[in-house]
């Protein structure tokens, strides 16, 4: 397991302020899926440098295939250092996964794997079994729904944001050098961007997906979460699909 103490630049929060701020491009409509009910998010700090990283990799894509819950890659950066640039990295992972850190959420650290479920606890992205436990125990207090093109929240959710992903369901990559040189790695819900919508101090919680995310290159499929901001707690998360073209 890699370990990296939770300091990071305020480069990095920079980067993921913009990264993560609304869109004000147009929004486009989304039509509904059919998700399990209350489907859990789980999060996994992952990274191409990493020789412990492909076991919580292949861990991910069977809990996706299990279909029970929102299960999503999110490569890092910091092990580039160690001779092989990340193809996937985003420096908006490094600083989610430094927010996770600095709340002090049990298991939470800047390590890789790391898997965070719910926002509220993390562990070991391998530890099957202590990760299984978590989604069990998961808090899971609001619920979206589409209407009109729009994913509405269940409840007001002031200081929280409907935070949209769009995903990339599979991701091959041959690495050449660093510690997992000259091997082939798969990735599963690879985060390629997002963007978020804070909810009003009143009233409900509602948002358009923005047309940047919908038409984000590379993407397949798309989610969207109720999530405290600052990489706070998740109350609801969800697929969402869009219609045909």
């Amino acid at each position: 397991m890699k370990i990296l103490l939770p300091l990071f630049s305020l480069a990095l929060g920079a980067a993921a302020a913009l990264l993560f701020g609304p869109s004000d491009r147009p929004s486009a409509a989304i039509a509904a899926s059919t998700p399990p009910a209350a489907p859990v998010l789980v999060e996994l700090f992952t990274s191409q440098g990493c020789s412990s990283c492909p076991p919580a990799d292949q861990l991910l894509e069977r809990l996706d295939a299990e279909g029970s819950v929102v299960a999503v890659s999110r490569p890092v950066t910091y092990w580039d250092r160690l001779g092989w640039k990340d193809t996937l990295a985003r420096a908006a992972n490094d600083a989610l996964q430094d927010r996770y850190a600095r709340r002090g959420l049990p298991g939470a650290g800047v390590y890789t794997p790391e898997t965070v479920v719910q926002g509220s606890a993390a562990a070991v992205g391998s530890d099957e079994r202590a990760l299984r436990r978590m989604i069990g125990a998961a808090p899971s207090d609001a619920a979206l729904r589409l209407d009109g093109g729009r994913v509405v929240a269940s409840r007001s959710a002031a200081g929280a944001e409907l935070r949209f992903l769009a995903i990339a369901h599979h991701a091959s990559v041959d690495v050449a050098r660093g510690e997992n040189g000259n091997r082939t790695l798969g990735y599963t819900n690879v985060v390629l961007a997002e963007a978020a919508a804070p909810c009003p101090a009143s009233g409900a919680c509602a948002a358009a997906m923005p047309a940047a995310i919908a038409g984000q290159r590379g993407a397949d499929r798309w989610a969207v979460l109720l999530q405290d901001r600052a990489g706070g707690r998740v109350h609801a998360v969800r697929w969402i699909e869009l219609p045909a073209k």
